[in-house]
């Protein structure tokens, strides 16, 4: 039997992605969330902040503080900024603003907050950009907190809390078929492309957002992973793989995931899959 592929889970748009179902709050939402990543025993798993989210929002803070105090933190610009539309200047200066929450956060915690990941997975539309940024970081402290799998799970959280205002629980049901079949065939992908660009797997980070939909599919999502044989790691541990070295080196649009990325700058051919469900989920319950 072959040995199960590491993968490590990172959450993105800390303390809030999305609505939430009428009554519920980010506080609640944060700490359903943390208690299931615990009960799994899921190793540490890093949650990036943009810290513009807290400004007047009381519920934000207390959701970020709980989530820090029980996982790792890390940098994700100080309110989500695309580098695609902004200069290198504008985006250095949203990092540096994103740090005394980091500091305030972690204080002296043995967690390393100088992960950073790209918001929008957008690492620079030419190649100047690219580099200058990299630079930046690397100057800094700061490793780059890669994705190689993803299935947009952020969708989701939004048409989840229209459905529960609506009490469809028919297109709950739905929602949560369509959550992980899409999981399932985006998992799937990325291990082909992986196989195609490196020619064997490698350790893997996914990407998942921190929403209302998050704590009730999680279990769900924790299942689905340990079926296809993936072993759960931290960040730091997946990333130690040779393939996190590698940079395509090129200005890209849009480019998504680090596999994403190779895929197209080597123009190799994604194995057929289905696509993401983008309509039914932007109209459900509408």
């Amino acid at each position: 039997m072959c040995p199960a592929q590491k993968l490590a889970i990172t959450m993105d748009d800390l303390p809030a992605n999305g609505m939430l179902p009428p009554g519920v709050t980010r506080a609640e939402a944060t700490r359903d969330v943390l208690a299931v990543l615990k009960k799994r025993h899921v190793p540490p798993v890093y949650g990036f902040i943009n810290a513009k989210k807290l400004e007047g929002s009381t519920d934000g803070a207390e959701a970020l503080k709980l989530w820090a105090a029980a996982e790792p933190v890390g940098n994700h610009t100080y309110a989500h900024m695309d580098l695609e539309q902004n200069t290198v200047e504008a985006f250095e200066r949203e990092v540096e603003q994103n740090e005394p929450a980091l500091e305030l956060l972690k204080g002296d915690a043995k967690d390393n907050w100088h992960w950073f990941r790209y918001p929008y997975l957008r690492e620079g539309d030419t190649v100047e950009k690219r580099r200058a940024v990299r630079a930046y970081l690397k100057t800094h402290g700061y490793r780059i907190a890669q994705v190689t799998l993803d299935w947009e799970d952020y969708l989701w959280n939004t048409a989840y809390a229209r459905c529960v205002a609506k009490g469809d629980t028919k297109s709950i049901a739905w929602l949560r078929s369509s959550y992980l079949n899409t999981a399932s065939e985006f998992l799937d992908l990325g291990r082909e492309q992986s196989k195609l660009i490196f020619g064997h797997e490698i350790n893997y980070v996914l990407l998942m957002h921190l929403g209302a939909f998050s704590s009730t599919i999680l279990p769900d999502a924790l299942d689905l992973l340990k079926k296809k044989g993936f072993k759960l790691v931290t960040l730091e541990e997946a990333e130690s793989d040779p393939a996190y070295e590698s940079d395509p080196d090129v200005g890209l649009h849009d480019a998504g995931t680090l596999l994403d990325q190779w895929m197209q700058v080597r123009q190799i051919k994604n194995p057929e899959h289905a696509e993401k469900p983008y309509k039914e989920v932007e109209s459900i319950c509408q």
